[in-house]
C-alpha cells in the first residue's frame, strides 16, 4: 500500500502535471510556475492562512491543466483565434476541474481550476460568477495569470511592459478583476517585492544567471 502523500509529494506531482501542460507550447513555457509564485506572493501579501497559501499555489499551477484537452493547432496558431476557435478554448477550465476532479488529493483546488476566468463583475466563464461567490483563490490565480500573461510574449503579440500591464490591470479593477488583489498586487509593485520574486523565479526555471 502507498504511504500517504507528503505536502512536497504533492508539490512535485503538481509541478510535473504543470510542466507537461506548458511544454504543449513553447510560448507558454514556465507560465504556470511564474503563475503559482505570483499567487503565492499575493496570498502571502493578503495575509491568508498557510494551509490556504498552499492550496492556492498548487491550484495555481493546476490552473491551465484543462489546456491538456485543446488541439495544439489551436494553443499554438499565430493569429487570431476564430469565435469557433476561442469557443474551444474556453472549454479548457472545465476539462480542468474534470481531470483534478478525478484525483482526491487534487479535489480541494478544483474550485481554482474550474473559476479562474470568471470575472468580479460576472461577466465571465465558464459559471458567470460575481463577486466573492468566486473563490478568494480562484480571484487570486486571475489576477496572476493575467499579469504573466500580459508581460510574456505570445504567438499573435510581444509583451507588454510593467507600465502597460499595470496600467490595464488597474482598469480591470472592480470590473473583471477583485479590487483587493489588485491593490495588492501594486503594493508589490511599489515595493519591489514583485520584481525581486520573479527574478528569483527565472533563476529556478533557468532563464537567467
Amino acid at each position: 500500500m502507498m504511504s500517504r502523500l507528503s505536502t512536497e509529494d504533492l508539490h512535485e506531482i503538481v509541478e510535473a502535471l504543470a510542466t507537461a501542460m506548458d511544454a504543449k507550447s513553447s510560448f507558454t513555457s514556465g507560465h504556470s510556475e511564474r503563475v503559482a509564485e505570483l499567487s503565492l506572493l499575493l496570498a502571502k501579501r493578503m495575509g491568508i492562512s498557510r494551509n490556504e497559501q498552499t492550496r492556492i499555489h498548487i491550484g495555481a499551477h493546476l490552473h491551465d491543466i484543462g489546456k491538456i484537452g485543446i488541439p495544439d493547432a489551436i494553443l499554438n496558431k499565430p493569429g487570431k483565434l476564430t469565435k469557433e476557435e476561442y469557443a474551444i478554448i474556453r472549454q479548457h477550465p472545465e476539462i480542468g476541474n474534470d481531470i483534478v476532479g478525478k484525483v482526491r488529493v487534487l479535489h480541494s483546488v478544483a474550485d481554482i481550476v474550474h473559476h479562474h476566468h470568471e470575472r468580479f463583475d460576472g461577466n465571465g466563464y465558464p459559471d458567470r460568477l460575481c463577486g466573492e461567490k468566486i473563490s478568494l483563490g480562484a480571484r487570486i490565480v486571475a489576477v496572476a495569470d493575467a499579469f504573466d500573461a500580459m508581460t510574456s510574449s505570445r504567438t499573435y503579440r510581444s509583451s507588454l511592459s510593467l507600465y502597460e500591464t499595470m496600467d490595464e490591470i488597474r482598469r480591470c479593477r472592480g470590473s473583471q478583476f477583485d479590487p483587493d488583489v489588485v491593490d495588492t498586487l501594486i503594493e508589490l509593485v511599489v515595493t519591489d517585492e514583485l520584481r525581486t520574486n520573479i527574478e528569483k523565479t527565472l533563476i529556478s526555471l533557468g532563464k537567467i544567471q
